[in-house]
């Protein structure tokens, strides 16, 4: 039961407009950020866009990311013009 409680309570990640704004925001290149998570650039190229979503472990880790370069660059996700959450 705790598995389908984690999730149903999982945090949305921002839109894929968003991801990248923040990741340019402080320039970050994709090949960066795919190798502190741990996947290829292939991989995080497609979270990114949207075309497919991280899994468990991943997805902590990059939506923990997320979260601090909002902090950091709130200017990124006002210019999109998307609510941070999906």
């Amino acid at each position: 039961m705790d598995a389908i409680e984690a999730l149903l309570t999982r945090p949305a990640l921002p839109p894929p407009a968003t991801r990248a704004a923040l990741r340019r925001a402080d320039g970050l290149t994709q090949a960066e950020v795919a190798e502190a998570i741990g996947v290829t650039r292939v991989a995080f190229a497609r979270w990114e866009t949207g075309k497919a979503e991280p899994r468990t472990r991943a997805r902590a880790t990059y939506l923990r990311l997320l979260e601090a370069l909002a902090e950091k660059h709130p200017q990124a996700v006002a210019k999109t013009g998307i609510n941070e959450e999906s």
